[in-house]
């Protein structure tokens, strides 16, 4: 059985960061993932797509994201069960838990950190009748590496974050984009918006709006998609590859099953405090859980993890003060007993 102080069911860029701010604390992680490597959908399903909204860096792209957030938690040494999922847990008479993937890893900690994103998903996909028939012969509903679009024409259709993103981004290396969306208003950030009737204005982008893709053509792979304007009739756009980016479909699977209180397919918590569920000892934190005003953004689930952390060593510690300490002032303690130290500062005498 693995033992550890906080076991962090999701190793997204939520639960990673969970284990930097626990090792600030010394308390010792483990995560389970039921992806065979960490970072979660960033690593996932759009490695390459770039985030605009993290702290210090204007532009990330989700991979490279994960990999400086592996780099900060090595010092902490946090394990990993990865390519299993959380499958039941069991709260012993002590109050702690014991949690076993549907492989039959068990695993026991003091405090459970739900960090699961959306949990499982699948893409929503568009009402065209033939087009399973294209799945994987130029029809996509994730975009995994850019460069596989490189110089074919591509349509996107959405109107969110997504859709405007990679509408932006595969400018600069599809010989094409379109973006096809059924309403003259967008979902996504103004910024982005913004961007694309820049684009649209300097000719790197056809716009389409109000419309809808209504079937594929082509016969071994995609050769063109059928729009329908509003008011007009069907017409043909040649390209290489349909991308309709409608999100994603969530499933908390069998964490559901788990007691917890549930609201529209996320887990309810109280952020007034700690993000803690209806379960003491069990926290939710990132994109999996709920609360009035809930953003789902990375940004936001960082906070969320740091704020539980101070709630978990509490509830481990519940004996010790803890007094809360800057890493600008005192440096990070690593298990291996180094220690960084931070400069000095420099006092100026006024005579």
């Amino acid at each position: 059985m693995i033992t550890t102080d906080i076991l962090i069911i999701g190793a997204g860029p939520t639960g990673l960061f969970t284990v930097f701010e626990a090792g600030l604390l010394k308390l010792r992680c483990h995560l389970i993932d039921a992806l065979p490597q960490p970072g979660g959908q960033c690593s996932e399903i759009y490695p390459k797509k770039p985030i605009y909204d993290i702290p210090a860096y204007p532009e990330i792209l989700a991979g490279d994201l994960t990999e400086k957030l592996m780099e900060q938690i090595k010092q902490f040494e946090p394990g990993f069960t990865l390519g299993e999922r959380a499958d039941t847990v069991e709260k012993q008479e002590d109050g702690t838990f014991v949690v076993t993937t549907n492989k039959g890893t068990k695993h026991h900690a003091k405090v459970v950190a739900i960090a699961g994103g959306l949990g499982s998903f699948e893409p929503r996909k568009p009402p065209i009748p033939n087009i399973i028939d294209f799945e994987d012969k130029g029809v996509e509903y994730i975009i995994r590496d850019p460069e596989f679009y490189r110089d074919k024409k591509v349509v996107i259709s959405g109107g969110g974050d997504s859709a405007l993103d990679w509408s932006i981004f595969l400018t600069d290396v599809a010989s094409s984009v379109t973006l096809i969306h059924r309403r003259n208003e967008f979902r996504g950030a103004l910024d982005s918006v913004d961007k694309v009737q820049e684009l649209k204005d300097a000719g790197k982008i056809k716009l389409i709006t109000p419309a809808e893709v209504k079937g594929i053509i082509g016969k071994d792979k995609v050769e063109g998609v059928s729009v329908v304007r509003k008011g007009e009739e069907p017409f043909i756009i040649e390209t290489d590859h349909f991308i309709p980016l409608f999100g994603l479909s969530p499933k908390l699977g069998p964490i559901a099953d788990w007691g917890l209180e549930i609201e529209k397919n996320a887990i309810k918590v109280n952020n007034a405090l700690d993000y803690q569920t209806n379960i003491p000892g069990i926290y939710a934190i990132g994109d999996v859980n709920t609360y009035p005003g809930k953003l789902k953004l990375i940004l936001c689930g960082f906070h969320e993890a740091t704020l539980m952390c101070q709630s978990a060593y509490k509830r481990i510690f519940p004996d010790k003060k803890y007094v809360m300490k800057y890493t600008t002032v005192g440096g990070i303690d690593g298990f291996d007993g180094t220690r960084k130290e931070a400069p000095k500062a420099v006092v100026k005498k006024i005579d």
